[in-house]
């Protein structure tokens, strides 16, 4: 059985290692530009669970992830699911 490795992302959530492109901080302007367009089109994922967002994940399926852990945790944590 192949299972898919998770990465997690904080406060008990998930996120599909296999289908992460990058990790990014949403201070640049840039960054929040994509995630208010994702926001409009309905394709923006909070995990932040009401906390400030440290981190943006962008998946390959155009969806944004927001997460209260930093840039840095998230490495940590992919690093670990891929050894």
């Amino acid at each position: 059985m192949n299972l898919t490795p998770f990465i997690q992302i904080g406060f008990g959530n998930l996120a599909a290692a296999a289908r992460l492109i990058a990790i990014v901080s949403p201070d640049s302007s840039p960054v929040r530009r994509l995630i208010q367009e994702a926001r409009d089109q309905g394709n923006l994922i909070d995990a932040t669970s009401g906390r400030k967002t440290k981190s943006v994940l962008i998946m390959d399926s155009d969806h944004l992830v927001l997460s209260a852990l930093p840039v840095e945790d998230l490495e940590r944590n992919w690093q670990e699911e891929e050894t």
